[in-house]
């Protein structure tokens, strides 16, 4: 058991970004025997979807979940999505696919990114339903992390992407 408390990233009451799931804050730290092996566990609340989810502390890094970024990383990733990026040439599921990858990469800069390329797309072509859903999806994970790392309410957030992307 000793060996495990060793591996703890994240304390209670900490925010956390779960890749896919969004912001969530960790609420307890709970020890479960599995197969006669004790097993240190994360338990997280992800607000947004109202769920909790309970995490092995050694899964955190294959899942993707990580602590909220600095204020400045966050005002980076939404000041790089003033650029209008080039359309991509791939049909609509192998640009899901890979959008879907950036996204769970769990990188701010990556769900920005995903963001800013499924606006401009968007604005050529009405995007199909599962790109339409990624595109809310990709920005709501952008505007909560961004609203934890600033400071800042979701809506002066919002206000902020609205405005860098030309909205």
């Amino acid at each position: 058991m000793e060996e495990a408390n060793n591996e703890l990233q994240f304390s209670i009451g900490e925010h956390v970004v779960y890749p896919l799931q969004g912001v969530g804050v960790v609420t307890d730290i709970r020890s479960r025997t599995v197969h006669n092996r004790e097993i240190l566990n994360y338990v997280i609340y992800l607000d947004i979807s109202d769920m909790t989810v309970t995490v092995p502390v050694d899964k955190v890094a294959d899942i993707g979940i990580r602590g909220i970024v600095s204020g400045p990383e966050a005002a980076a990733a939404i000041e790089s999505i003033k650029e209008k990026c080039e359309p991509s040439t791939l049909d609509w599921k192998q640009r899901y696919q890979a959008n879907v990858e950036l996204v769970q990469q769990g990188s701010i800069g990556n769900v920005a990114k995903v963001v800013q390329a499924l606006y401009h797309r968007s604005k050529v072509k009405e995007l199909p339903v599962q790109e339409r859903k990624l595109y809310e999806s990709a920005m709501r994970l952008l505007i909560d992390e961004a609203a934890f790392a600033l400071d800042l309410t979701t809506s002066e957030v919002k206000k902020m992407v609205d405005e860098n992307l030309g909205c």
